[in-house]
């Protein structure tokens, strides 16, 4: 059976702040989507990471079909329109636009798709972040699929002996996706020189080389370039197929373990390490730190079964541990050198308007 697997998240409406959603409008959204999207839509999970809803779903009307993305644009709308009533902060924070166009990309809303022909059993993983962008997926993407370290299945499994395509998208280009299509292991030191600059090159998406079938999708927009301001960071989301001709479970995961050090935190303007979180966990100290949650699924015929937490284990609470003393220790450093974001990358307009009038009173210096 072919279905399309999309995930599309925003930020809406939070308690006190950026912590949560409230219940009533996630029970909001639960109620659009299941009224408005009967007969539409195959199957539909809601759930949240920080102050992010998402919408997980199945159907077969392809990526990018304007029927889904209405539909989730919508339930957004309607999630807002709760949050105004409750007096939640940042309503509507991520609906940039005052009409639907006919897509959701370059809204404000994340949007990761993948349409693929199930196989026997079809797991998948499903990733949302928040307090940071989508650059913070590309070192566990890259450990994953192109680095036996980690992925083990790339020395032992013949199905993944050819290695993956990976497909990089330019963020800082803003007349169009600017993408280039690189091959592991042949590529691998040309894909690792992009991937370590998070904040311009970003994966948007990997193929399998054994037979085309897509592995993972992003949620990589040219979104803070194409506002031209700051509108919160991108808080991504990302699907993964595992087991097979892909990484299995485990070794997608394994990467997450480090606490990899990734821009957002406190107005989207410092550095952080990326802490994995249970599932509908909330955001605290200093806005973050950054988060990222990942709910594991099995499909068969469009359909769901539960989700199995893939950070709900007593192994990730040594992780989150660490993190949490990396985060401390950065923090400490306050505004000074690599605990906050260069000036090029700072997205709060004030700095912007300071630096300019601090600008105008450098002189310079006349020679004796």
């Amino acid at each position: 059976m072919k279905i399309t697997l999309s995930v599309i998240k925003a930020d809406v409406g939070s308690i006190g702040g950026h912590i949560k959603p409230s219940q009533k409008l996630l029970e909001r959204v639960n109620e659009y989507v299941t009224q408005e999207g009967s007969g539409l839509l195959i199957d539909h999970y809601i759930g949240h990471t920080g102050d992010d809803v998402a919408i997980l779903c199945t159907h077969q009307e392809g990526v990018g079909a304007r029927k889904v993305h209405k539909l989730a644009w919508e339930t957004f709308k309607k999630g807002t329109e709760v949050a105004k009533e409750e007096g939640l902060y940042g309503a509507g924070q991520d609906l940039l636009k005052d009409s639907f166009s006919g897509n959701v990309k370059g809204m404000g809303p994340g949007v990761a798709e993948m349409e693929f022909e199930e196989r026997e059993n079809e797991p998948f993983l499903v990733f949302c972040a928040d307090k940071t962008d989508p650059g913070a997926y590309n070192l566990p993407l890259y450990l994953a699929f192109a680095d036996p370290m980690h992925c083990s299945g790339l020395m032992l499994s013949p199905k993944m002996a050819r290695g993956f395509k990976f497909t990089i998208m330019d963020v800082e280009y803003t007349r169009g996706d600017r993408v280039v299509e690189l091959n592991a292991p042949e590529d691998i030191y040309d894909i690792a020189a992009l991937l370590r600059d998070c904040e311009r090159f970003v994966v948007e998406s990997i193929h399998s080389r054994e037979n085309g079938e897509q592995a993972a999708a992003v949620s990589t927009t040219r979104l803070h370039n194409i506002a031209g301001k700051y509108t919160g960071k991108d808080d991504p989301a990302m699907l993964v197929r595992v087991q097979g001709l892909f990484p299995a479970t485990g070794e997608v995961l394994s990467p997450f373990a480090i606490g990899h050090y990734v821009a957002g935190f406190m107005r989207g303007s410092h550095v952080g390490p990326l802490m994995p979180v249970k599932k509908n966990s909330v955001i605290s100290f200093f806005d973050g730190p950054p988060v990222v949650s990942c709910l594991a699924f099995c499909v068969h015929e469009g359909r769901f079964t539960e989700p199995a937490d893939g950070f709900d284990q007593p192994y990730w609470d040594w992780v989150r541990n660490n993190v949490s003393r990396k985060a401390t220790e950065l923090r400490q450093q306050g505004f000074f050198g690599s605990a906050m974001l260069p000036y090029s990358e700072l997205e709060y307009g004030g700095i912007v308007v300071k630096m300019e009038k601090i600008n105008k009173k450098f002189k310079v210096r006349k020679k004796k």
